[in-house]
C-alpha cells in the first residue's frame, strides 16, 4: 500500500446515469496503484446500513447523513472513498462536502430517456406505471449540482475517458500521487 490522503469522491445523479459503473473504474485504476479505497454504493448500503429507510424526503437526508458518517471516517483514516448514491438534494451533498473535507463532487449526467434505456431492474417503467412512489427523475425530484467539480455526460463520453478525468482531478489535487 502507498501513503495517501484519505479522500471521498461522491458520484450523483439518476438512477442509471452510469455512477457505479464509473466508480468501479475508478476502484480499479486506484487500487492497481497500490491505494486503500472503500466504494460505498446505495443499492449495497440499502442493503445493510440504511435497510430501515424508505425513500421520503426525510429518509433521504438520513440515508446520506449515515453514509457521509461512514465516508468521513474512512477518509480521516487515509482511505480512498467512491460513494456513488442518487443523493438527490443539494443540501446534503453540501452537508457530505462540509463533514468530509478532501472532498470531489461529480454529477454523472444523462438524459432520462437514456437512464430510462439502461434500467435493466425495469424500476422506472414501474415508477411512471405508479407502482413506485418517491421515485427521484419521475415523481420526486433530482437537484442536480449547480457548480460540481467534475460533470460527466455518461451518453457522450465513454467510462474510461471519465475515469481519467476523475483521476486527473485527483492527482491535480494531491489525493492520488502521480504516475502509478
Amino acid at each position: 500500500m502507498i501513503e495517501h490522503p484519505g479522500f471521498v469522491v461522491w458520484f450523483t445523479g439518476l438512477s442509471g446515469a452510469g455512477k457505479t459503473t464509473l466508480a468501479l473504474a475508478l476502484e480499479n485504476d486506484l487500487r492497481a496503484r497500490g491505494m486503500r479505497v472503500e466504494r460505498l454504493d446505495g443499492d449495497t448500503v440499502r442493503q445493510s446500513l440504511t435497510r430501515d429507510l424508505g425513500f421520503s424526503k426525510e429518509d433521504r437526508d438520513k440515508n446520506i447523513e449515515r453514509v457521509t458518517f461512514v465516508a468521513k471516517l474512512l477518509s480521516r483514516n487515509n482511505v480512498a472513498v467512491l460513494a456513488a448514491f442518487i443523493s438527490p438534494y443539494r443540501a446534503m451533498r453540501d452537508h457530505a462536502r462540509r463533514e468530509t473535507g478532501h472532498f470531489v463532487e461529480v454529477f454523472v449526467d444523462a438524459p432520462l430517456e437514456v437512464c430510462v434505456a439502461r434500467d435493466t431492474k425495469g424500476l422506472y417503467a414501474k415508477a411512471f406505471a405508479g407502482l413506485i412512489p418517491n421515485f427521484t427523475g419521475v415523481n420526486d425530484p433530482y437537484e442536480p449540482p449547480e457548480n460540481p467539480d467534475i460533470h460527466i455526460r455518461t451518453d457522450h463520453e465513454p467510462v474510461e475517458a471519465a475515469a481519467r478525468r476523475v483521476l486527473a482531478c485527483l492527482i491535480e489535487r494531491g489525493y492520488v500521487p502521480d504516475g502509478g
